[in-house]
């Protein structure tokens, strides 16, 4: 099962108010299983950039300028993601983002049936825990030392290894390791060099004979 891990970074919160996406960070994971494959692009909003949002993600309006806007990525966005789920951390934020900036440009929008809330998956395992992404990176211990501010493609990078511990990937793993180790050592075992013994001779002697003879002679009633 291949699905795509992602994230968005914005100038806001509501794309009807005139915020636009401005980075998006994807990674391709199989059977949770992150598989090296990502896409990146940093996207010119075309618009300023509140200072509120410049100090969570740290990108600039005159750093965005440079780079291209929506509609020369959102093909490239589309081929990466093909037919694959689309995996992310509070998905129903992400995909609004996602969803507007494709209908605004003729394309259709992605059906809720293809996202994968990773939020909505902790709050069912952890009710009532912080299950922030960093919260989450901190309980499983993924290493998260490097966000210093959010990044779409460090984010998704960083979700794509909680998403593993949330579906519980590496126990599945360990559970198959041990059932192989388990194979190996009944195979060891089944398998090993056996020694046979000559067997023991159980025929009585003809002295055996004789003194078992004389001890039944001296039992009153003897049954034999």
């Amino acid at each position: 099962m291949r699905e795509v891990v992602f994230d968005t970074e914005t100038t806001g919160f509501d794309p009807f108010n005139g915020d636009r996406v401005v980075e998006i960070g994807c990674v391709v994971v199989e059977d949770y299983i992150p598989t090296g494959e990502s896409f990146h692009r940093y996207v010119n909003p075309e618009r300023n950039m509140p200072q509120s949002a410049e100090n969570i993600h740290g990108l600039s309006a005159e750093f965005l300028k440079d780079h291209p806007v929506f509609s020369e990525v959102v093909s490239e966005f589309r081929d990466f993601c093909g037919d694959m789920n689309l995996v992310a951390h509070n998905a129903e934020f992400d995909m609004k983002f996602i969803n507007w900036e494709m209908e605004n440009l003729g394309f259709s929008p992605y059906p809720g049936t293809r996202a994968v809330d990773t939020l909505a998956i902790a709050r069912r395992k952890f009710p009532g825990a912080n299950n922030t992404l960093d919260a989450l990176c901190k309980r499983f211990s993924v290493d998260n030392s490097n966000r210093v501010k959010h990044g779409a493609l460090l984010d998704a990078e960083l979700l794509a290894e909680v998403y593993l511990e949330l579906m519980g990937g590496r126990q599945t793993g360990l559970g198959l390791d041990a059932q192989q180790d388990k194979a190996k050592i009944i195979k060891t075992i089944t398998s090993a060099e056996k020694t046979f013994r000559e067997p023991r001779p159980h025929s009585p002697s003809e002295e055996e004979l004789g003194r078992h003879e004389e001890f039944i002679k001296k039992i009153e009633k003897s049954l034999w």
